[in-house]
């Protein structure tokens, strides 16, 4: 009796979800991506064919996004759970496909980014250091906290400024942090910290477009100083 068909059955640099890792989802045909959620084939065929039959027989995934539960179990070696499987995908797609972003807001000049966070900022009374990241079009598409505490080039590292970076796709970063006593004049860590920042950014190819010194109702700008 021939046995169950898994990926796994599959030459190991064939297999999607080794393919997946390696190259990521984007390299894997529509095939591959289907043959993931179904798992498993049949008696008669492997998990690719069985994908491959399937998309044959909705004629490529535009018809696919239609297909009711009953439509897919329908076809031979797949059942109510894998039916689910697809459709809860195909469900998962609609949605993203469909998010709007709120107006974000944009960034032009050192006075937009220390509006963006004077009123959260000044009135801290420990050292916050805040990093904004930017798209191409200089919105702010996330803004996160990176440390509290005394601003110091040791604990400063730009790995942890520039790991979120890429996470978001950011074109460009903006580093504001807090002066609690209420004067946002540099200090010497300040600024090494500053060109630090900006000689890791060119080697990584995302600019730190400037850093901003929050004070009590007044800030000063590292680039307008020169130190960028």
């Amino acid at each position: 009796m021939l046995e169950k068909m898994l990926i796994r059955d599959v030459p190991k640099d064939e297999r999607p979800r080794e393919r997946f890792i390696q190259t990521g989802p984007q390299s894997l045909s529509n095939q591959e991506l289907l043959a993931i959620l179904l798992r498993t084939g049949t008696k008669e065929e492997s998990v690719l064919q069985l994908a491959n039959r399937l998309i044959s027989t909705f004629e490529g995934l535009r018809m696919l996004i239609d297909a009711s539960i009953d439509e897919i179990t329908a076809i031979k070696g797949i059942g109510e759970a894998k039916a689910i499987q697809i459709l809860a995908a195909v469900e998962l797609g609609k949605r993203i496909t469909q998010l709007n972003y709120p107006d974000r807001y944009v960034i032009r000049s050192p006075e937009d980014g220390a509006k963006y966070c004077m009123e959260e900022m000044r009135f801290l009374t420990q050292e916050h250091f805040i990093t904004l990241y930017l798209n191409t079009k200089n919105q702010v598409i996330h803004k996160q906290t990176i440390f509290i505490g005394s601003l110091n080039a040791s604990i400063v590292h730009p790995r942890e400024v520039y790991k979120e970076a890429f996470r978001r796709s950011a074109a460009s970063i903006i580093c504001l942090h807090n002066h609690p006593s209420g004067d946002p004049s540099p200090s010497r860590e300040d600024i090494e910290v500053t060109k630090r920042l900006v000689e890791c950014g060119k080697i990584i190819g995302i600019e730190l477009l400037d850093h901003i010194i929050i004070g009590e109702h007044k800030f000063v700008s590292l680039k307008e100083k020169g130190y960028l």
